[in-house]
């Protein structure tokens, strides 16, 4: 299955669709709450989306404005940072340390009001940062209340991926000695166009993943080059913490962000980031300078 949050031209009425090709089916009569609303209703609803009530109506794709299919997520967004080894090593050395690896996952968070649409701009203040930087990732939206999960059944916890662009104001990562506020800024999390479920997606570790800036390629890998796997990951994060059905996780970047060029490039007016994953999909986010 392939879940869109999406709104008519005639009515900003946020809904849950279906994508089936170049369709999307109105499911919002059976799951008033959106994407939230049928993940917390647990498999029996995954397994039968249109259930108790049938279809309303089905959309052309390209007549309907698509959303973060979870527009407002209840917390934080779970982050990793420094999952592929060539990112920790351009991070590493665009800083002037030493490339040291990572022995556990590390972990941040951004804000929830970061969250942005698949295609919609991403805001720019240029008296908040100079240094907004890119970052294509693989998304993971958890599926079922889970504590203490081991590698072997984590991924049993999954509901479904989605694609998030980690947007990120490196010099307020920088002068605030830690990683949330420059993660956090108003719209620096485009995500989307739609959750894949897991049953669908498939191997989380088997994907191509990357980022174009202006047509030109910026980042290109796989998502078999991540340190920690994703069933990895959510052994180490649920770890005396619950996760909860609806959370999200930004499983880290692969090289080539504007941070690791020689010298740094940062992101300017007009600039349009295309986010691809296999699989998934591809977000299109053009930065816009807004004022303060």
């Amino acid at each position: 299955m392939r879940y869109a949050t999406f709104s008519l031209s005639s009515d900003p009425t946020l809904r849950l669709g279906l994508v089936q090709d170049d369709r999307i089916a109105d499911l919002s009569s059976s799951f008033p709450g959106g994407l939230l609303d049928l993940i917390r209703r647990g498999p029996s609803a995954w397994r039968q989306p249109v259930a108790p009530r049938p279809i309303v109506a089905a959309h052309a794709l390209a007549d309907v404005r698509l959303h973060a299919p979870i527009p407002r997520p209840a917390k934080n967004i779970f982050c990793l940072g420094l999952n592929y080894i060539a990112h920790a090593k351009e991070s590493a050395a665009a800083r002037g340390r030493e490339a040291k690896l990572p022995e556990v996952p590390v972990f941040f968070t951004k804000a929830p009001t970061t969250v942005n649409g698949p295609y919609d701009p991403v805001p720019w203040d240029s008296a908040v940062t100079q240094q907004v930087d890119y970052e294509a990732e693989l998304g993971v939206v958890i599926g079922r209340t889970a504590k203490n999960l081991s590698r072997a059944n984590a991924l049993d916890a999954v509901f479904g991926y989605t694609i998030i662009n980690d947007t990120s104001a490196r010099d307020l990562q920088v002068s605030h000695l830690q990683w949330f506020k420059g993660k956090s800024l108003d719209g620096f999390c485009p995500m989307g166009p739609v959750v894949v479920t897991a049953d669908e997606f498939g191997d989380p570790q088997a994907k191509k993943i990357g980022l174009r800036l202006n047509g030109e390629t910026r980042q290109s890998s796989t998502t078999g080059d991540m340190i920690f796997p994703v069933n990895v990951m959510l052994e180490f994060l649920s770890r005396g913490m619950t996760l909860e059905p609806g959370d999200i996780i930004a499983t880290g970047t692969p090289e080539g962000v504007g941070l690791g060029r020689t010298p740094p490039e940062y992101m300017k007016d007009g600039d349009v980031m295309e986010t691809e994953i296999e699989g998934i999909g591809m977000l299109r986010n053009r930065i816009q300078r807004v004022a303060s």
